[in-house]
């Protein structure tokens, strides 16, 4: 069952469009099975999919495509889904139900209280957080998920050597975010000039970098390595 849970200051705002009658199908068929309710207690990844296998965590998927094609490309990996829309939720769940994709599974929960209740000690092979609400006004810059805070619970939960990829089209974002990674002691920049890298082959082209594009935005992709 999808749930609510409360935060004081959140990184996102809910403008979710409306839940089409296949989404919330796929989501009462499907919840059963991908969905991860959210509660106090920690998460048990190697029976949450059945197996041990390296592990991918992804903040914020969208509407899923991004995330299904990698599931889809890699079997043999396991990717957990993060997003508070439902539109999303159920998007990517009627992507797996149509593909009979098994190696995903989805929370409908804000991403701190995942991380901070449910994901356990070096337990994450890899957190992606691709096209996060840049929150571009200055008094709003507070709401902004890569702050010094996020970063410790994302040292946390990375296991040792484990990666954490950004992405972004706001260029002010991507220093924000670059500026904020380069200062912690927790992680150590992966790019050769101590900057951003290449687009990685491994990470597909999503629906915002597309719009992203089209109006004339670049795109920058960050990689960084838990000391």
């Amino acid at each position: 069952m999808i749930q609510k849970h409360i935060r004081t200051i959140r990184s996102f705002v809910k403008r979710e469009g409306r839940l089409t009658h296949g989404q919330q199908q796929a989501i009462d068929h499907l919840w059963p099975e991908f969905g991860v309710d959210f509660s106090a207690q920690t998460l048990d990844l190697n029976s949450l999919f059945n197996r041990q296998a390296e592990t991918i965590l992804e903040i914020g998927f969208g509407n899923g495509d991004s995330l299904w094609q990698m599931a889809q490309a890699h079997p043999e990996k396991n990717y957990f889904g993060i997003e508070v829309h439902r539109p999303g939720v159920g998007h990517l769940l009627r992507l797996v139900e149509k593909s009979d994709c098994k190696n995903i599974r989805v929370s409908n929960t804000d991403a701190i209280d995942v991380l901070h209740e449910q994901i356990v000690d070096n337990s994450i092979d890899r957190l992606q957080l691709f096209f996060p609400d840049p929150w571009h006004k200055k008094k709003h810059n507070k709401r902004r998920i890569v702050q010094e805070k996020f970063l410790i619970e994302v040292a946390r939960i990375l296991k040792p050597n484990g990666t954490f990829h950004l992405a972004t089209d706001w260029e002010h974002y991507a220093k924000h975010m670059l500026h904020t990674l380069n200062d912690s002691d927790l992680f150590k920049n992966l790019s050769n000039d101590k900057t951003y890298v290449e687009k990685p082959p491994e990470r597909p082209t999503t629906k915002f970098e597309k719009r992203g594009q089209k109006l004339g935005h670049g795109v920058w992709d960050l990689l960084f390595q838990k000391k």
